[in-house]
């Protein structure tokens, strides 16, 4: 497994939205597993949904089922914030195989390109060529 070094990036790593469609495990160091849902991935990182917070800085084995695959990495866990229906914690990854840092590259591209794709256009509108057309 690759480890990561804390070095401040030039820029953020992009972020894709999953929205819950993605179930996560969380395996604990007493072999407890939690489950939860994944809202927010990127390479560093991401977003999960949990019935109940775990402490920061806890490291888990953390089980990602991907489009693709499952996907299986040490990430650490981060601070909690409350919602309505349980808890949102962040995570990074703290050490990742090679085949799972391109499964999830892959996973986060295909989400990205997805959002980006072009809204059908009625025809009988016209987009403004010029800002002040708008007005």
């Amino acid at each position: 497994m690759s480890q990561f070094l804390q070095r401040q990036p030039p820029r953020r790593a992009p972020r894709a939205n999953v929205r819950g469609e993605v179930s996560a495990v969380i395996q604990l160091e007493n072999r407890r597993q939690i489950t939860g849902k994944l809202q927010q991935l990127s390479i560093t990182g991401g977003l999960l949904d949990l019935p109940a917070y775990l402490e920061e800085r806890t490291w888990v084995r953390l089980t990602i089922y991907l489009s693709c695959s499952a996907v299986q990495a040490i990430a650490e866990m981060m601070f909690p914030m409350r919602v309505a229906t349980g808890y949102r914690q962040p995570f990074r990854f703290t050490a990742l195989g090679e085949e799972a840092l391109h499964s999830i590259d892959r996973e986060v591209t295909d989400l990205l390109r997805q959002s980006l794709k072009p809204q059908p256009v009625d025809p009988r509108l016209r987009t403004p060529r010029y800002y002040f057309e708008r007005w």
